[in-house]
């Protein structure tokens, strides 16, 4: 029981450590930072959600229905400020990052930054492999993978606690797609991709009559060259 008490308060630690950092590297790189970024660390993932963010510029482009520069200068932010995560979780955790994710909602002024560890972080808390709804949610990501592009090789999905869960898709591309990247336009191609899925995947009122609680917010990213995505739901309570 001490041993669980201190596996506890040292998560605990991490969690505190990498959310206030996140905010510090908001502020460094946007100039702002969120109202508040929630860590949860599972076995082998760090998931960080963070809330009501949007800078004074990013407000002023919205206004002017000028979203795609706003997702161009927070992949490019983003980008930056993911060695200095990785190499910051690994002082905090001892295990080093090796893949990042991360999205972001512009009308609910949130996001999600998603890393996988080689190895699992001390203390993380197990995912549970089994939780109301799985088998039709993972269904319905089925049906929306071929909507937008194929049925994916494999498919995973676990709760990473009460309020998250993350879907892992492998073997989603299709040729056209994957001669799009070897010609150097993964970027264009992540941009559509994202509008086509999130067009399926906000709003979809089949998740919470699966799952039995309202998604509050849905983020998607993909991994082109290892032809892997994510999908995280952020779920309310019942």
């Amino acid at each position: 029981m001490v041993e669980f008490d201190l596996m506890n308060q040292q998560i605990n630690q991490f969690q505190q450590l990498i959310a206030s950092y996140v905010g510090k590297l908001f502020r460094d790189h946007f100039g702002k930072g969120p109202e508040s970024a929630m860590v949860s660390i599972g076995s082998n993932s760090i998931t960080i959600y963070f809330r009501n963010f949007l800078t004074p510029s990013e407000r002023v482009l919205l206004e002017q229905n000028q979203e795609t520069i706003i997702h161009q200068l927070r992949q490019a932010l983003f980008q930056a400020m993911i060695p200095e995560l990785a190499s910051y979780i690994e002082s905090v955790t001892g295990i080093k990052p090796h893949e990042f994710y991360y999205d972001w909602s512009l009308p609910n002024k949130s996001g999600m930054l998603l890393a996988f560890c080689p190895e699992p972080v001390p203390g993380g808390q197990e995912v549970s492999q089994e939780f109301e709804g799985k088998a039709e949610l993972e269904q319905e990501i089925v049906s929306i993978s071929q909507m937008a592009q194929k049925t994916p090789e494999e498919i995973i999905s676990y709760e990473v606690n009460p309020r998250t869960i993350l879907i892992i898709r492998n073997g989603i591309l299709v040729r056209i797609e994957k001669e799009l990247i070897r010609l150097g336009h993964s970027e264009l191609l992540k941009g559509i991709k994202r509008d086509l899925e999130n067009s399926y995947l906000h709003n979809n009122d089949n998740f919470e009559n699966m799952l039995g609680k309202r998604v509050v917010d849905c983020f998607v990213d993909w991994n082109l060259d290892s032809d892997k995505s994510v999908i995280v739901l952020v779920l309310n309570a019942k």
